[in-house]
C-alpha cells in the first residue's frame, strides 16, 4: 500500500515539476540538477 502511495505522489510531483519547468527562467538542465540535489538532500535528512 505504501509503495502505491509513493508511486502516486512521485508521478504527481513529476507532472507538476514538468509544468513548472516551462515557466521558470533559466535552462532545464540547471533546474533539473537543482531539483535532483534538493530531493537527495531531503531523502538524506529524513533518514
Amino acid at each position: 500500500m505504501a509503495y502505491q502511495t509513493t508511486v502516486g505522489w512521485s508521478l504527481v510531483s513529476s507532472g507538476i515539476v514538468t509544468l513548472l519547468l516551462g515557466f521558470l527562467p533559466g535552462t532545464d538542465l540547471f533546474w533539473g540538477i537543482l531539483l535532483l540535489v534538493v530531493g537527495l538532500v531531503t531523502l538524506y535528512i529524513r533518514q
